[in-house]
């Protein structure tokens, strides 16, 4: 648990939002309306071009790549950018816990 505070919350985002995307049920919806956050589709306005990029990514991570396609050409670089994010955040963390493991070693606390 102590790993969970000390992580980042915009990691924590990213990771989480991945995994309950890969573990979803994306067929439950179709042709059905359902909750949406997008403004464009709550003001009843069908086309928006942001929209299917969620369920993109979701099939895409279920390995259905045309499905992927589909749904938005975004979803790959979508998720590619979303995976680089990821791996920057650890990687800005990792450093962080070096320097002040470094910090603590010259000020002779370890």
């Amino acid at each position: 648990m102590k790993i969970l505070i000390c992580l980042p919350f915009e990691l924590l985002f990213w990771i989480t939002a991945l995994l309950l995307l890969g573990t979803a049920d994306l067929h439950v919806h179709e042709g059905d309306q359902h909750f949406t956050l997008c403004p464009l589709s709550n003001m009843g306005i069908s086309w928006c071009p942001g929209c299917g990029i969620g369920k993109s990514i979701g099939y895409l991570l279920q390995g259905n790549f045309q499905a992927s396609l589909n749904e938005h050409w975004f979803g790959i670089p979508a998720l590619l950018i979303i995976l680089n994010r990821i791996m920057v955040l650890i990687k800005i963390k990792l450093n962080n816990r070096k320097v002040l493991n470094l910090k603590y070693k010259e000020e002779g606390y370890v």
